[in-house]
């Protein structure tokens, strides 16, 4: 298994994340999906160890291999029966989400958004849907 310091600079779907220092790192938007929470560009400071919570921002991995932001709606079983979460787009029109792919295994949800960092810094409390 790889930690988030084995990772290198990645860039898939909606998020091209940076190689993190410890349990924190960055994350930069790409795509449209969470507008107007988030916008193309905007730097994410994530957090690899938090434990997501319902109505906040993620960063996972969808089967595909596609890493992005999305909203964890709620927890739901896996088909196998395993735990793992509903995550949707804050923009239903754009990008891809769990309507489409299903629930994401706990262990692919790979960080929780703390906050904003550029443009503007928002914090975790105020990522919340408008």
């Amino acid at each position: 298994m790889r930690t988030p310091r084995d990772r290198g600079p990645a860039r898939a779907g909606g998020v091209r994340e940076r190689a993190p220092r410890g349990v924190l790192g960055l994350a930069v938007v790409r795509g449209r999906s969470m507008e107007p929470t988030l916008e193309e560009g905007d730097r994410l400071l994530v957090r690899y160890d938090a434990v997501p919570a319902a109505g906040g921002l993620v960063l996972a991995r969808f089967a595909d291999g596609t890493l992005a932001v999305k909203r964890a709606v709620e927890r739901r079983a896996l088909r196998t029966g395993e735990p793992g979460w509903w995550l949707l787009s804050d923009n239903p029109g754009e990008g891809v989400d769990s309507r489409h792919r299903g629930p994401v295994g706990e262990g692919d949800v790979r960080a929780v958004v703390l906050a904003r960092v550029w443009p503007s810094p928002r914090l975790g409390r105020h990522l919340t849907r408008p």
